[in-house]
C-alpha cells in the first residue's frame, strides 16, 4: 500500500490578531516547534507574547485555545513562564504506520504479516547473494510478475516436468514468502525481496501432489549439486526412510542445512523428514503469535514461522479471488475451494444452516451460516433450491476458506467471518454481489507455509555469517527466537517464532552457535 503526506495550510487570521515574523530572520536550526496552549481569556496577551518573542504562527487549532508555532530556541523557557501561556511542548512527529516507510519497501505492495513478525524488515538481504535455497516442491512459475527477475534455475524431471511449471500452486506460494520481489505497486514481498539470493527449484509434485521418499533423497541430492546451502520442504509423510534420514544426515555433515513442514495433522504424530534430527521441524503460528492448532507438536518442532492466511504468490490468473458486497458495504471474503469462477448480483436472503431445499432461495445469493453439514452440501442445496450465489459465515469467531471437495457447483460461493457474517443478517433483501475471479496472489494456510519464513530468515541471517556452520546457525536461531506458548521449549512451538534481527545480533555479539 502507498502513503500520502497530509498537508495542513495555515488559516489566515484576522489584521487584528495577526503576528508577523519579528525583523530578526532565524535559521531553521535556531527554531523550534512547539504546541502553545494559551490560559483561559488571555489568547491575544499570548499572541503578543508569542510575537515579541518572534515566533510564527504554523496551524491553528481549530476549537482550542492554542496553536503550533515556530519559535527561537532562546526563547523557549522565557515563553514557558509567560503568565498568558498554559503550556508549551514539542509538536512531535508522526508517520504513517506501515512498512513502506521505514523497510524500504517500494510503495503500492501488499507486506503479508510474516514479514514484520519474523523481522525480515529489519534486516538488509544485500549479502544474500552468497547463499543458495533450494525448493523442493511443486514447481515455480518463473513468468509470474513478482518472481520473474530472481536469480532461479532449476531441474528437468522425468516424471513432472519442467522445474518452472507449477500445477498445482504450492511450489509458487512458498518461493513468494521467500523471495517475492520489491517491486513498485506489484503484489507482496518475500523475507528476501531485493533479487539477491540464489534460488533452485527441484520439482518433485506434478499436479497428482506426491511423490516418493526415494524421489525427495535424490532431489535433495540434486540441491546439493546445485550449490544449495539451505533445503526448504514443505512437505512430509507419516513414515521414516533409513535411506532418505542417511541422506539428510549426510548433507547436514557436509554444510547444508536442510528445513521441512512439522505437519498439519494438528496431533503429535511425527512427520518425515522434520522429524530426522538432522532437518529442522516448523511449526505454525497466526498473526497473533498463537500457536495454529492444525500444527502437529511433538518434541522434534524446533521453531515456528506464521501460516495462518499467508498470502503469497500462485501461477499467474491462475489462482482465485473471492469478493463480496451487499449494497455499498465491501467484505473481506475467503475463498471457497472448488467454486467456479463467476460474477452474481442478487437479493441476499437468509438460508440458515443450509441443510434443506427452499424454493424461496430461488433468484437469490444464500446466506448460509457454517455447521451440521459440509460445505459442498449446503452450497448444493443452495443451487437446488434455485440460488444463484452462496456466503458460508463462520459460527465461530474469525475468518476461514472451505472447500467443496468432489463437489461440482455453477454457482460462486464464498465465505465471511461470524462478524461479517451477524451484519449480513441485517441486510437481507439487498443487493448482494459474488464474485470469484482469476487471481495471481492466494491465502494458504499451512505448516507449509510457516516453512519458507523460517527458510528465508536463515538464509538472510546466515548471509551475513558464512563461517557459521548449519549446526552453529541452527542453535542461534533457536536460542534467539522470541519464546511464545509455554515457557521455554514447547512441544507445539518448539523454542519459538524465528527472528531475523534478533539472531543476526546474537551472533554479531556472541559468535556463531553461542
Amino acid at each position: 500500500m502507498s502513503f500520502s503526506k497530509s498537508v495542513f495550510t495555515r488559516a489566515c487570521l484576522g489584521a487584528s490578531l495577526s503576528f508577523a515574523i519579528a525583523s530578526g530572520a532565524f535559521a531553521a536550526s535556531d527554531t523550534v516547534r512547539f504546541v502553545v496552549e494559551f490560559k483561559p481569556g488571555m489568547a491575544v496577551a499570548a499572541r503578543q507574547a508569542l510575537a515579541a518573542a518572534g515566533g510564527h504562527v504554523k496551524l491553528e487549532i481549530v476549537g482550542e485555545d492554542a496553536v503550533a508555532v515556530e519559535v527561537p530556541k532562546h526563547m523557549v523557557e522565557s515563553l514557558r513562564k509567560h503568565g498568558a501561556i498554559a503550556r508549551m511542548e514539542e509538536d512531535a512527529k508522526r508517520y504513517p504506520l506501515g512498512l513502506n516507510a521505514d523497510a524500504g519497501y517500494k510503495p503500492g505492495q501488499t507486506i503479508p504479516y510474516g514479514i514484520s513478525l519474523v523481522q525480515a524488515d529489519q534486516l538488509s538481504d544485500e549479502n544474500t547473494a552468497n547463499r543458495m535455497i533450494c525448493i523442493i516442491d511443486s514447481g515455480y512459475d518463473r513468468d509470474h510478475e513478482d518472481l520473474s527477475g530472481n536469480d532461479v534455475d532449476g531441474e528437468f524431471d522425468s516424471g513432472t516436468g519442467w522445474w518452472y511449471t507449477d500445477e498445482n500452486h504450492h511450489g509458487t506460494h512458498v518461493a513468494g514468502t521467500i523471495a517475492a520481489m520489491n517491486n513498485k505497486g506489484t503484489g507482496v514481498v518475500g523475507v528476501n525481496p531485493n533479487k539477491h539470493i540464489k534460488l533452485h527449484i527441484v520439482k518433485v509434485f506434478g499436479a497428482d501432489g506426491w511423490a516418493y521418499s526415494s524421489t525427495l533423497a535424490a532431489a535433495a541430492k540434486k540441491c546439493q549439486a546445485a550449490g544449495a546451502n539451505i533445503i526448504s520442504m514443505s512437505l512430509g509423510g507419516g513414515a521414516p526412510s533409513g535411506a532418505e534420514q542417511k541422506t539428510f544426515d549426510k548433507l547436514y555433515q557436509q554444510g547444508i542445512l536442510s528445513i521441512a513442514a512439522a505437519g498439519n495433522g494438528g496431533n503429535t504424530a511425527l512427520s518425515y523428514p522434520a522429524a530426522y534430527a538432522s532437518v529442522l521441524s516448523v511449526a505454525a503460528v497466526d498473526e497473533n503469535k498463537n500457536w495454529a492448532t492444525f500444527s502437529q507438536y511433538n518434541k522434534d518442532v524446533e521453531l515456528s514461522g506464521p501460516g495462518v492466511h499467508v498470502l503469497s504468490t500462485v501461477p499467474m490468473n491462475q489462482g482465485t479471488a473471492a469478493q463480496l458486497k451487499v449494497a455499498d458495504t465491501k467484505y473481506a471474503p475467503g475463498t471457497m475451494d472448488g467454486s467456479p469462477k463467476a460474477k452474481v448480483k442478487a437479493p441476499l436472503a437468509d438460508f440458515g444452516l443450509g441443510d434443506k431445499i427452499d424454493n424461496a432461495m430461488a433468484g437469490k445469493v444464500c446466506l448460509i451460516q457454517r455447521g451440521n453439514i459440509s460445505f459442498a452440501d449446503k452450497v448444493t442445496n443452495c443451487e437446488s433450491s434455485g440460488g444463484v450465489g452462496a456466503v458460508v459465515y463462520n459460527n465461530v469467531p474469525g475468518g476461514f476458506n472451505g472447500t467443496l471437495g468432489d463437489a461440482v457447483t455453477t454457482i460462486p460461493s464464498v465465505t465471511a467471518s461470524d462478524t461479517e457474517g451477524a451484519q449480513m443478517v441485517t441486510q437481507l433483501g439487498e443487493q448482494a454481489n459474488v464474485g470469484v475471479v482469476p487471481a495471481s496472489y492466494e491465502y494458504f494456510d499451512g505448516t507449509s507455509m510457516a516453512t519458507p519464513h523460517v527458510s528465508g530468515v536463515a538464509a538472510l541471517v546466515w548471509s551475513y555469517f558464512p563461517e557459521c556452520t548449519p549446526a552453529q546457525l541452527r542453535t542461534s536461531l533457536e536460542k534467539s527466537a522470541l519464546d511464545i506458548g509455554d515457557a521455554g521449549f514447547d512441544n507445539k512451538t518448539g523454542y519459538g517464532l524465528v527472528q531475523a534481527k534478533a539472531a543476526h545480533d546474537r551472533i554479531a555479539k556472541k559468535g556463531c552457535g553461542k
